[in-house]
């Protein structure tokens, strides 16, 4: 997917730092409104409704100004997530940095940091994680959904696999706790467990998340789905439109194998804070996202 041009803004808020709903529950930052990433599969499209922006998403990006964080001691123990509904690490903070003042300015704090990121522009700042690394927890996670570059480039416009696994090899080996984020599964299109043989030897979670097709983005994907992958389309028709949660069960299970073959931990909705044997990295079922909001990194999902 080629790189849209990008209409930029600049908008001020009163505080960087949002309670989070997410699964691991915390503080979710976004230093940026908007990503370039344009992920067709994208969840956070939604949030498109509150900037006032009529361009589609992917197509503009704002950039936060917000108070400089006096005390960030108050952020002791909490997670704290970067990049919830926006890559921080996108191509734009390369000129405007506001993930790397934004990580400045919690190198203090204490706080359990987790970047969640598509970009190696993460390796420009290894200097600053290494040092937040000595005083606090911290995790950088890289999505890796396919290993399959032309597939990738029909979802989004971010950097290649290749060089995110890169960037996570070297975020490893630099003793920096590594996630690889197998997410959104796409049924019959995502090989987790391809992708796991090529991530083991370098990340210490595995996070495992499916394919939710919701809101506008869902008939985008079945249109492509249709075209480009039409032999799938029975499958996504039975798993989006008539709800049979089969297809991702025999995934859980099929995970669930590949750990014990492996001798990895498999947990359910879970994230221990910890290093683990290279090539044994703890597989971590969020299957499900709707079944674990809310249940904050608890161990317990609410199944239906």
């Amino acid at each position: 997917m080629e790189q849209t041009e990008i209409k930029i803004g600049f908008v001020r808020t009163g505080n960087i730092m949002t309670k989070s709903s997410a699964p691991l529950g915390g503080y979710s930052v976004n230093p940026y409104v908007g990503c370039p990433h344009a992920c067709r599969y994208c969840y956070a499209s939604f949030m498109k409704r509150f900037t006032g922006h009529t361009e589609d998403w992917g197509a503009f990006m704002d950039v936060k100004e917000w108070p400089a964080i006096t005390d960030p001691g108050k952020y002791a123990g909490q997670k704290v997530i970067v990049g919830t509904v926006t890559d921080g690490y996108n191509p734009l903070e390369e000129k405007f940095g506001r993930t790397r003042l934004l990580l400045e300015q919690l190198k203090d704090s204490g706080a359990e940091i987790l970047i969640c990121t598509k970009s190696d522009l993460v390796l420009r700042d290894l200097d600053l994680l290494l040092e937040i690394n000595g005083r606090n927890r911290l995790t950088v996670s890289w999505s890796v959904n396919t290993l399959d570059e032309a597939f990738k480039n029909d979802m989004d416009a971010a950097v290649s696999i290749e060089r995110r696994l890169a960037a996570m090899k070297r975020v490893y080996e630099a003793g920096i706790r590594t996630v690889c984020f197998i997410s959104p599964v796409f049924p019959g299109i995502t090989d987790i467990e391809a992708i796991f043989e090529r991530a083991k030897d370098q990340c210490d979670l595995v996070w495992l998340e499916n394919l939710n097709l919701r809101g506008g983005f869902k008939a985008g994907i079945m249109g492509y789905i249709a075209q480009k992958r039409p032999e799938l389309l029975p499958l996504y028709e039975e798993i989006y439109n008539k709800r049979d949660r089969s297809c991702f069960e025999a995934l859980e299970k099929k995970a669930e194998e590949m750990a014990k073959r492996h001798g990895c931990r498999f947990v359910d909705n879970e994230t221990p804070y910890e290093r683990v044997p290279q090539g044994h990295p703890t597989i971590v079922d969020y299957f499900y996202h709707e079944e674990v909001r809310g249940t904050g990194n608890s161990g317990v999902r609410n199944k239906r």
